[in-house]
């Protein structure tokens, strides 16, 4: 028995492993691992390096825009159009803005309406936000999101990544080290924040080395939100920019006429910022791994969700999706165990699991590696068949959600 003197005075003690204070230890391997990335970083990415996109040769212009080579090569011959870069084996190959270019080339000829040549929305077809979530981490949500707003960039939409994860995967992967190239106030946190610095969110939007893809970026900043919001909350003053969880919607729609599509890679956590990114989204993708873990963590995630979801209806507003689907991923279909799980999924939600799965590939994890997507992939870096097999998986399924996108603006 303790007495409660000696009680208090253990709860005043500091946390310690092995007889070494906890928070000294935590600070100095903070310190050396955050050293360490730095030095990597710099030997991996020089200060003056930036990230770079590959070209692309005439054959996959084709195949993304439609245009025959022959179309192609002739337009080169006759200096119609941009000029593609001429390869050491003498082969024309374009850069993604070239390709950009050629679709508004092609699409000033054809009639209004035509959307094969640029598919960005026009009309009344509203933003389309996409959010992808679950707060299981390893589900890919970051994988998903990355691949998907380059699959989307490469198809000629207008894209805005927005990293809300402090973790900052999604920056990492367009090359932005949170602890070097992102400063304070450079989040989005700029744009939520309640005090007199908060900012547009056009002012924290950078462009990327994919041309028509833009990001904001994420660091541990972005935790901030989570921290303000309760003390705003409890001191029931009245702020601008809207409460708690119409802050990111409005900012979103500060900048809506630049974008098609706007890509959000939430954090795997179920506090305010996720609730901001879920009310404002149009379309959700729930990314889940068929383990048996896994998919308990999703029941958990999907009752707190509904919980989530009655605290913004109570308060006079609502979430409303043009879709709300599931996404397999890391998916091995020789895997009997999992097999089993995906047709569970199958059987209890039917046509809101996407029909294609994201195979698990050491393709995508070699490319990850890298930082980098399949799609910036050059050939002959991984071994063909193995870069075949992974490049269809991913088209396939976010073919499938962009054929939900195309849904909801009302195409054929």
């Amino acid at each position: 028995m303790t007495t409660q003197a000696e009680d208090a005075k253990a709860a005043e003690a500091p946390i310690q492993f092995g007889g070494i204070d906890a928070v000294d230890k935590i600070v100095e391997h903070a310190g050396l691992l955050s050293g360490q990335l730095q030095t990597l970083r710099k030997r991996m990415y020089p200060p003056e390096a930036e990230k770079s996109l590959r070209y692309f040769m005439t054959n996959e212009v084709s195949k993304l825009t439609s245009i025959p080579e022959s179309t192609l090569r002739t337009l080169s011959i006759d200096g119609k159009g941009p000029s593609p870069a001429r390869l050491e084996n003498n082969h024309r190959a374009y850069t993604l803005k070239q390709i950009n270019e050629l679709r508004r080339y092609f699409a000033d000829q054809k009639p209004d309406g035509d959307l094969s040549f640029l598919p960005q929305r026009r009309g009344k077809e509203h933003l389309q936000v996409l959010a992808a979530t679950n707060f299981k981490g390893g589900s890919a949500k970051t994988t998903t999101t990355v691949h998907l707003a380059h699959y989307l960039a490469l198809q000629g939409y207008r894209v805005l990544a927005i990293d809300l994860d402090p973790q900052a995967s999604l920056s990492a992967m367009f090359g932005f080290q949170p602890e070097m190239d992102v400063g304070e106030n450079e989040t989005i946190f700029a744009a939520l924040r309640y005090d007199d610095q908060r900012k547009p969110i056009s002012e924290v939007i950078r462009k990327t080395y994919f041309n028509g893809l833009d990001l904001v970026p994420g660091n541990i900043e972005v935790m901030e939100f989570e921290y303000e919001t309760p003390r705003v909350l409890s001191t029931n003053q009245k702020v601008e920019g809207g409460i708690f969880f119409e802050r990111l919607k409005l900012a979103i729609e500060s900048v809506e006429g630049d974008y098609d599509i706007v890509l959000l890679d939430t954090p795997p956590s179920l506090g305010y910022l996720t609730l901001g990114a879920l009310y404002s989204a149009t379309s959700m993708v729930i990314t889940i791994h068929p383990a048996m873990l896994d998919v308990a963590s999703m029941s958990q995630f999907l009752l707190m969700l509904g919980d989530l979801a009655k605290v913004i209806r109570n308060a006079g507003a609502s979430m409303r999706n043009d879709f709300m689907h599931y996404l397999i991923t890391r998916h091995d279909p020789n895997d009997q165990a999992q097999t089993q799980i995906v047709a569970l999924l199958r059987h209890l939600f039917a046509d809101d699991v996407i029909m294609p799965t994201a195979l698990q590939s050491t393709a995508v994890e070699l490319a990850g590696l890298g930082k980098r997507s399949i799609y910036e992939v050059e050939a002959g870096e991984i071994p063909r068949n193995t870069l075949k097999r992974a490049r269809e998986s991913m088209d396939d399924v976010n073919k499938a959600i962009l054929d939900q996108v195309h849904k909801s603006w009302g195409r054929t």
